[in-house]
């Protein structure tokens, strides 16, 4: 049967699928209903006001009002794409993970993204960098939650709030502020090696590309026989490890404060894919306690373990709608699928909750039915309803245990691993902490060049402090990670190295 539609007033005969051909560009309404008039709202006569029975006119304004969802409190500031990761080793010994069985190619999305700069700022801002990835397994969605360094300036959850309100805006003045940051790492030794990174060449990344990937945290594999092993996860990029300078990243800034973003972007549209290998360091937990560390403490690396590839990632497709996906995808350290599972970690234990709880504010209780969250395989559970529920919840049964044959079932196979406890509840500081080690490691590891980058960056940056105990403590702590980094450092803020060297004798480790 012919369709009769109205087109400009006239009154036309059409086919079905000529009526459905006139219909695809069709602009409509969030329920689907045809737009006759984007252009004018109804009004009551040539001069009268406007309509509330205009119902486009009502509901383009409110999705207009509404289309700001709340800024990330830290990683504000990011840039996604997706591409694929190849397991290339038999690593079964180790993990039973699904992601990891030697040939399998599993999709992902990557987000990099700076931590404290708010949404909008320059790429070029000293930072570290978020290096996150969801991996669509066939065994649920994993995120491998990391950074452009395999450390973090604090060990314990229970400073992270605080840290960061030290590096955000001034409450007063909206201004970020050496003052405030560094009053309070002068009381947090463990930051020195962090620092020491974030003020070399590493800190203002040349490309997204040209940065390498850390899990940071301690992890556990878990194998079929349930034996543990832990695991830190390294992605090396072939196309090298590359930053400015502070006075470079100016020059780069006045040029193009997006120039991270758009680089990535126009080499993968270019059909240049970057490609990163993934490596990783294993131990045994009767091997943890024979370092002068603790390896479960992220504020350390585990120097001297050796790496082992397994894997490689590449990155080939950009996004076709920013907010859609780099917006509203929600990496957590708490997704983990069989085979992965949280190390003690102090600092791992609370992003375990963090993060979740961040998605569920931000974006809902269904934040993983968003399509860019929605894992590939089949979701079966008794959550339900909420802000945005999109489940396929079908039947009576919502609840577990029960009778009815097609109720949900637990699946022994994949319990998590049950290691031996000991000792009492405590709130007590890691016994091995040796603050300062690895900053010296890493700073001699550097160029005499980047070495004197860092003096550069750094010693103007410490030099805006005007607390004097302050300054002096911060300096102390870099002496004793390497005399000569302490004492270049002294010299180039103006202070008496002998007062710094005394300081830093009196520091334990």
């Amino acid at each position: 049967m012919n369709k009769l539609i109205l087109n400009s007033g006239i009154l036309l005969f059409m086919s079905p699928l000529v009526a459905l051909a006139a219909m695809n560009n069709q602009m409509t309404q969030d329920n689907g209903a045809a737009v006759g008039d984007n252009q004018n709202s109804q009004t009551a006569g040539p001069n009268g006001p406007t309509l509330l029975q205009d119902g486009h006119l009502i509901q383009k304004l409110q999705r207009f009002d509404r289309e700001r969802i709340p800024e990330r409190v830290v990683h504000a500031r990011g840039t996604g794409v997706y591409g694929v990761f190849k397991a290339e080793k038999d690593i079964t010994d180790l993990s039973q993970a699904a992601v990891f069985t030697s040939g399998t190619t599993t999709p992902v999305f990557v987000r990099f993204s700076t931590v404290i700069h708010s949404k909008g700022s320059p790429e070029e801002l000293r930072d570290p960098h978020g290096f996150a990835i969801k991996f669509y397994t066939s065994a649920g969605n994993w995120d491998l939650v990391g950074l452009s360094e395999p450390i973090f300036f604090i060990r314990d959850a229970m400073k992270f709030p605080d840290m960061i309100h030290s590096l955000k805006p001034s409450p007063v003045t909206n201004v970020q502020d050496p003052n405030r940051y560094y009053d309070f790492f002068s009381h947090q030794p463990e930051s020195t090696h962090m620092l020491t990174r974030i003020f070399s060449y590493q800190g203002i990344p040349t490309s997204y590309r040209k940065m390498d990937g850390f899990g940071v945290h301690a992890f556990k594999f878990v194998n079929s026989k349930g034996e543990i092993n832990y695991v830190k996860f390294h992605f090396k990029s072939r196309q090298g490890v590359a930053g400015y300078s502070g006075a470079q990243a100016k020059v780069q800034q006045a040029k193009d404060f997006n120039n991270l973003t758009n680089d990535l972007y126009n080499t993968i549209n270019a059909g240049e894919y970057p490609v990163w290998d993934l490596y990783i360091q294993t131990l045994k937990p009767e091997q943890l306690d024979n370092f002068t560390y603790n390896p479960l403490d992220d504020t350390k690396e585990w120097l001297n373990v050796p790496e082992t590839k397994i894997g490689t990632l590449t990155l080939n497709k950009v996004p076709e709608n920013f907010f859609e996906t780099t917006e509203q995808v929600a990496f957590d350290p708490s997704n983990l699928v069989p085979g992965i599972e949280p190390s003690e970690d102090r600092m791992l234990q609370g992003r375990l909750f963090s993060y979740a709880d961040t998605h569920m504010y931000r974006l809902g209780a269904n934040y993983q039915s968003i399509p860019i969250n929605r894992p590939k395989v089949e979701v079966r559970n008794y959550n339900q309803e909420g802000s945005g529920h999109q489940g396929m919840t079908k039947g009576d049964v919502n609840y577990q245990p029960s009778v009815t044959r097609d109720a949900f079932k637990d699946d022994p196979a994949y319990k998590k691993s049950t290691p031996a406890l000991n000792g009492t509840v405590q709130q007590k500081i890691i016994a091995k902490t040796d603050n300062f080690t690895q900053a010296g490691v890493y700073y001699r590891s550097l160029s005499p060049q980047q070495q004197n980058d860092l003096i550069e960056d750094l010693g103007n940056d410490l030099m805006q402090v005007k607390n004097q105990q302050v300054r002096q403590t911060m300096l102390s702590y870099f002496y004793r990670a390497d005399t000569d980094y302490g004492k270049r450092l002294a010299t180039h803020t103006k202070d008496d190295v002998a007062v710094i060297k005394t300081m830093a004798e009196a520091l334990s480790d």
